[in-house]
């Protein structure tokens, strides 16, 4: 029996090394992680580390959660490890191991948390920029043209000129100057 380790944070900006500690410190030969949101499906680590499963062998995460954010995807990642002959071990949740009956029971209670908990982030995601939008504030990058220049790539398109001209003569991509 050989135990395998997923670790999964949701941007580039969060680190996975505390997740990487307890599940070594747990046992875990090989830690397969990743910097990507847990509502992605195609997660190719989590698909190495399932596949490196054999018989009795068993997936640790520190989380459900790091797992999977929806019941659907939680159950069929479950169903595949499962599938292989391999259990499931949540290291701060043990009683949702996969190795007794009572297991699926919680296993789906707690899915269903995990799946409202997303629904609960994402609508105060949502409140929280219409907030900020509101306050005037802008999303996305900053702009490459003053108020100047972009009259100025306009008046350059009245006169004919292709959107690369454009770029190139105020030292930008054609992209960067889209005057309308």
């Amino acid at each position: 029996m050989l135990k395998y380790g997923y670790a999964r944070v949701s941007t580039s900006e969060q680190d996975h090394a505390g997740q990487v500690d307890v599940l070594k410190a747990a046992g875990v030969i090989k830690v397969f992680s990743e910097k990507m949101s847990g509502v992605r499906a195609d997660r190719p680590q989590l698909a190495r580390a399932i596949a490196a499963l054999d018989q009795g062998d068993v997936l640790a995460v520190v989380r459900i959660d790091r797992l999977a954010r929806s019941s659907r995807d939680l159950l069929n990642i479950v169903h595949d490890i499962e599938a292989r002959g391999a259990t499931f071990e949540s290291l701060t949740e043990p009683w949702a191991n996969t190795n007794s009956p009572q297991a699926a029971a919680m296993l789906t209670m707690l899915s269903a948390f995990a799946q409202l908990d997303r629904a609960f982030i994402l609508s105060r995601t949502k409140e929280g920029r219409e907030r900020a939008k509101a306050q005037g504030r802008r999303f996305g990058r900053k702009p490459k043209l003053n108020p100047e220049q972009i009259a100025h790539a306009r008046d350059l398109q009245d006169e004919g000129r292709g959107m690369r001209e454009i770029g190139a003569l105020r030292v930008v991509t054609h992209r960067s100057c889209r005057a309308r």
